[in-house]
């Protein structure tokens, strides 16, 4: 019997050897396309999927407890792919909006827009087509939920711009990343039972607590230019408030637990989860902005063991 690591490299190999046919002849028919793409990957992050994960854990966790196990392999589907189409979104109109500031901030400096790859009307031409895009897939879901679609939509496009005007960017951020949540159980129970705000909330507090980290890498360069976050807002008490706020989500998702009599599996999800965000503590201990990127980063582990936990714990 051939080792699994045998047949992953085999896997591996043909996978390559599809994606370089596929790009040729993606290059010999749609040569202008074939040359623009690299720009448009750039402008969407999709060589960047952190911001995808984000999204999609909270989301496919929610349709599990909505379903109470398996849920409609449609919508499965149909929320994966609407959630990289939004995310990508998401960087168009962030893009568009700060055109005139990433210029200044060392990590954004080699952005689309600002190197000249693409202009701020192909990226904001780009962020409609991928919003209409999403909003086809919505076809394939009850009313309600397209209704609530809106919301999604609303706060897509409003979250770039708040940060010249709140020092609280990040929770307009939260309230984007978690609003699929309340969609998956719209979409599963045709509802939105008092546990889908739960979640809601307690996705809110996790997502300003990893976007905070985030906004630590850069607090530097938004004081010089003007731009408001909750790092500049917290201050000196940034770690206080990210651990309190990973302190109140790990408690509300042992809530969801107890209330709707999940297993041990999903109690070792949350504990693994935990863990993790003690981890992040240590990594920004010193405010390093390579750490604080790294905590950032690692949220994404947390996201996978929780869903992971629903998984094995419904």
């Amino acid at each position: 019997m051939r080792h699994p690591i045998a047949y992953w490299q085999q896997f591996k190999h043909l996978a390559t050897a599809w994606v370089k046919l596929a790009d040729r002849w993606f290059a010999s028919n749609f040569p202008v396309a074939h040359a623009r793409a690299p720009a448009f990957i750039l402008l969407t992050r999709a060589n960047k999927p952190i911001g995808t994960y984000l999204l999609l854990w909270p989301t496919l966790s929610a349709l599990w407890l909505a379903a109470g196990g398996w849920p409609d392999w449609h919508l499965i589907l149909l929320f994966t792919t609407g959630t990289w189409l939004m995310r990508s979104a998401g960087c168009c109109i962030n893009d568009f909006a700060d055109a005139a500031i990433d210029g200044q901030v060392k990590r954004t400096e080699g952005r689309a827009i600002v190197t000249g790859q693409v202009s701020r009307q192909e990226a904001l031409i780009c962020f409609l087509v991928l919003c209409l895009l999403s909003a086809v897939l919505l076809l394939f879901m009850n009313t309600m939920t397209m209704l609530l679609s809106l919301g999604a939509v609303a706060l897509t496009a409003l979250y770039p711009f708040m940060k010249r005007y709140t020092h609280l960017p990040q929770l307009v951020l939260g309230m984007a990343f978690s609003w699929g949540i309340l969609m998956a159980f719209m979409a599963q129970t045709e509802s939105l039972p008092a546990i889908a705000w739960v979640l809601y909330v307690a996705n809110c507090l996790w997502t300003v607590a990893y976007d905070t980290q985030y906004a630590m890498v850069d607090r530097k360069f938004d004081l010089q230019i003007g731009v408001k976050s909750t790092a500049i807002l917290f201050g000196d008490a940034d770690k206080v408030m990210i651990g309190m706020m990973q302190g109140m989500f790990v408690l509300a998702l042992l809530l969801v637990g107890r209330t709707l009599g999940l297993n041990l599996w999903y109690y070792l999800g949350v504990f693994v989860a935990s863990a993790l965000l003690v981890y992040q503590q240590l990594l920004i201990k010193d405010r390093k902005p390579e750490a604080c990127f790294s905590a950032f980063l690692n949220n994404h582990w947390v996201g996978l063991a929780v869903f992971a936990g629903v998984v094995l714990g419904v």
